[in-house]
């Protein structure tokens, strides 16, 4: 039985390997044609457009089927099959332009309480949906907003029921014409200080196009969002009828340790709370 599962698993890495090895990485300018943006990555970082980084999310990693994947951005002399390491899932919103006139008046330590208030409800509804309770420790990094560049970025510590590791969702995202482009990273607590310098690095290496920049908005014509800076943090945005939003998918880890985004509707900023376990005590994991 030995002997069966260990060819098993040999099968199963000679599979992924041919995988990855049919990806066309992408270096330098890299033109994101459905959010109208574009990176300008430097020699420490290479994307995979669309059908790949599926690949990737579905195929190796175990994620449910998600078109609104435009993209991945992997650090170099990271794999996607590695043990270690993370990986920076690149989507957009296209609900209309998020005003940042609030910007300046929210309090990050209010919002993080009322954050770890609403875990009770969030984690209620995450067991419904058969995973197990997950809680905010705190501001792995606190939000900052740059208002010259319109881009946003925060993370999360968190910790789930069970597990012996700590999670950080480190999110950027930036704001456009006519929505946001959002860069969601997640690893572990003690890979932290990498994913930070590696998403610090990010941040100028991405921008809209001319017509499609914030600072293109037109009043007399464009669609406004719903909401402002203030849900973005909090946790995301409901479907636009402002009832549940599907479940989506971000990775935890590598070699398929993950769990899908649970996205819950409460008061709150209507926001939508998906929280996250690298560990496969937290359950959810395809192994």
């Amino acid at each position: 039985m030995g002997a069966q599962a260990q060819e098993s698993q040999t099968k199963q890495e000679q599979e992924a390997r041919a995988i990855v090895s049919s990806f066309q990485w992408r270096d330098g300018q890299v033109a994101v044609d459905e959010a109208k943006a574009r990176f300008d990555l430097d020699q420490n970082f290479r994307y995979l457009g669309a059908a790949d980084a599926r690949k990737v999310l579905e195929q190796l990693w175990g994620n449910p089927p998600d078109d609104s994947v435009l993209g991945m951005i992997v650090p170099k002399g990271r794999g996607v099959l590695d043990d270690t390491g993370w990986a920076v899932v690149v989507t957009y919103s296209d609900d209309g332009y998020v005003s940042d006139e609030e910007a300046a008046k929210i309090d990050y330590a209010e919002m993080l309480q009322d954050l770890k208030d609403a875990d009770k409800e969030d984690n209620e509804a995450r067991k419904e949906a058969g995973y197990s309770a997950i809680s905010l420790v705190g501001w792995a990094e606190p939000p900052h907003y740059d208002a010259a560049s319109k881009k946003l970025y925060w993370a999360k510590e968190l910790q789930g029921e069970g597990s012996e590791h700590r999670t950080v969702n480190y999110d950027i995202r930036v704001l456009g014409r006519r929505g946001y482009l959002s860069l969601n990273a997640v690893a572990r607590m003690d890979e932290l200080a990498e994913v930070k310098t590696g998403m610090q690095q990010l941040l100028p290496m991405v921008e809209f196009d001319a017509g499609s920049r914030y600072a293109d908005y037109d009043k007399s014509s464009d669609k406004v969002a719903a909401y402002g800076i203030a849900a973005l943090i909090g946790g995301g945005i409901a479907a636009k009828a402002g009832l549940f939003a599907k479940l989506g998918a971000l990775l935890l880890g590598l070699k398929k340790l993950l769990i899908p985004l649970v996205l819950v509707v409460s008061a709150f900023f209507k926001k939508v709370l998906g929280f996250f376990s690298r560990d496969k005590r937290s359950g959810g994991v395809v192994s």
